[in-house]
């Protein structure tokens, strides 16, 4: 015999319960599970922002010591061609206060080429 065909009163109505409260109850059984999936979704997408928002963080940080490191190293360039330019221009002050023409302007005191080499002596006859 199934319950729904029993001539007995209306469990909703030994309660204290009208059907509408009822339907109410069923309805939010289920919205509660859909609910706790949402939740569960909720949740993986907060700890995925979490982790996207920390790697940020990291990569900014990265991102700010590279690019302090980049600026030094410009200054340092710019050193090094203040030098080498000041360098240089010392060189062919000296070139032209001496008056000889130097082969090359950045051989300092008129340096010369060396002689060529005299060729190597013939070999030695063979001893036997």
């Amino acid at each position: 015999m199934e319950i729904g065909l029993s001539s007995g009163p209306d469990k909703n109505q030994v309660y204290g319960l009208s059907n509408t409260t009822a339907d109410n109850l069923r309805t939010a059984r289920s919205v509660s599970t859909v609910g706790s999936s949402q939740y569960k979704e909720f949740v993986a997408l907060q700890q995925c922002t979490a982790h996207l928002t920390e790697r940020y963080d990291h990569l900014s940080v990265e991102y700010t010591q590279l690019k302090a490191s980049h600026a030094q190293q410009r200054a340092e360039f710019a050193q090094q061609k203040a030098t080498y330019e000041q360098l240089h221009e010392v060189v062919m002050n000296m070139a032209a206060q001496s008056g000889t023409c130097a082969l090359n302007p950045f051989w300092l005191y008129n340096h010369q080429p060396p002689p060529p080499r005299s060729p190597p002596p013939p070999p030695a006859p063979p001893l036997y």
